[in-house]
């Protein structure tokens, strides 16, 4: 969610003082060959956001045995090239986090073995992308633009519900972006802003929201915590932004973090302006624990991790019976089906994509 979608509202929580629950391993180094005389630790590697409740984890080893070692490796992309520079020798028995605007690229340099896990008859229809089984859809998240309620209270404004209403004189100076080249949100941005306004239309679209004062950041953390003026970072940068790009899940954060805690989220998401992420699990090709690694992505796609999700990972289930939690069903908004675009349309053309759009919109 990538996201994935994940990293910038973890680092949400973060910003607001929260720190994360990490899943640790036990004493065993997980040299272990598979099967029962084997290593009783399953190595899961995985991107800076993974996160997880003790008390799953736990679960987990109560029903296996086996006990799970967390290795973090940096943002989404850095985590995925660690894999395939040590592909066949890998570092772990699962990898975590691969997203759909990732996925040809890892399934190309063949880093995982094919496994069905149990639990797929439960995923919601078109996450699973790989009819091969080499990847496994673990949560969902989607990245859309969040309005600060206050501003456009303020100003007797409608907020923007749509990427065409971005375009609107009205919204002149009021929006920031992250960088497509270096940010997760922002690329997903710009590849919702191609699923919308096609390939042939997607330049004249980003000429017309770099016209009406549309701003560009690095990242995450520097457009919703200094720039967005919605945010609990942003209010105390004094931020003049009230239009940013980030997840569907930040309304929620936003409360969740609140101390008091508010009866209405102080952000609103402009639900025709998001594009759809999907984190994926894999099997690790050479995985020196394979028994273990199997059973962990069964795990991935129980009702308890899947319900533990939302408020660790700040994410959507992938299996349609996991419930939302209350907060997520109370201040969040639902998102349909947004229009996106295919992981192997995405691999051919995502270079191209972020070259051409740096030309338009950063020179």
């Amino acid at each position: 969610m990538n996201t994935t979608t994940r990293y910038a509202a973890t680092a949400l929580a973060a910003v607001l003082g929260v720190t994360a629950l990490a899943g640790c391993g036990g004493s065993d180094d997980g040299s272990g060959s598979s099967g029962d005389g084997g290593s009783r630790t399953v190595t899961l590697v995985s991107h800076d956001s993974f996160n997880a409740s003790d008390k799953v984890l736990k679960e987990f080893t109560e029903e296996t045995g086996y006990t799970v070692k967390v290795l973090k490796s940096g943002d989404a992309g850095a985590a995925l090239n660690q894999e395939i520079l040590t592909k066949g020798s890998p570092r772990g028995d699962v990898f975590f986090g691969v997203d759909n605007t990732l996925l040809s690229r890892a399934l190309d340099n063949g880093l995982f073995t094919a496994y069905e896990a149990k639990g797929l008859d439960r995923v919601a229809q078109g996450t699973q992308r790989d009819g091969k089984h080499r990847v496994t859809p673990v949560d969902t998240g989607d990245i859309c633009v969040n309005y600060d309620k206050k501003y456009f209270t303020d100003k007797k404004l409608a907020p923007p519900r749509t990427f065409e209403d971005l375009l609107k004189p009205a919204y002149r100076d009021l929006l920031v972006v992250e960088n497509a080249a270096s940010s997760s949100p922002g690329l997903g941005f710009l590849l919702g802003t191609i699923a919308t306004q096609g390939e042939g239309g997607y330049q004249d679209y980003w000429k017309k929201l770099k016209a009406n004062g549309v701003k560009v950041v690095d990242g995450w953390e520097q457009a919703y915590n200094e720039e967005f003026s919605g945010s609990a970072g942003g209010r105390k940068a004094k931020a003049d932004r009230p239009l940013v790009v980030s997840y569907a899940s930040s309304p929620p954060v936003e409360v969740l973090y609140a101390d008091p805690q508010p009866e209405e989220a102080p952000t609103g998401v402009a639900t025709g302006t998001c594009f759809r992420q999907t984190e994926y699990a894999g099997l690790l090709t050479g995985a020196k624990n394979e028994k273990g690694g199997k059973a962990l992505l069964d795990f991935l796609l129980g009702t308890s991790f899947q319900e533990d999700m939302p408020l660790t990972m700040f994410v959507n289930p992938v299996v349609t019976d996991a419930a939302l939690p209350e907060l997520f069903t109370k201040f969040g908004e639902k998102v349909g089906t947004p229009p996106t675009v295919t992981p192997e349309k995405i691999s051919a053309n995502r270079e191209q994509w972020i070259q051409s759009w740096q030309s338009l919109v950063l020179k």
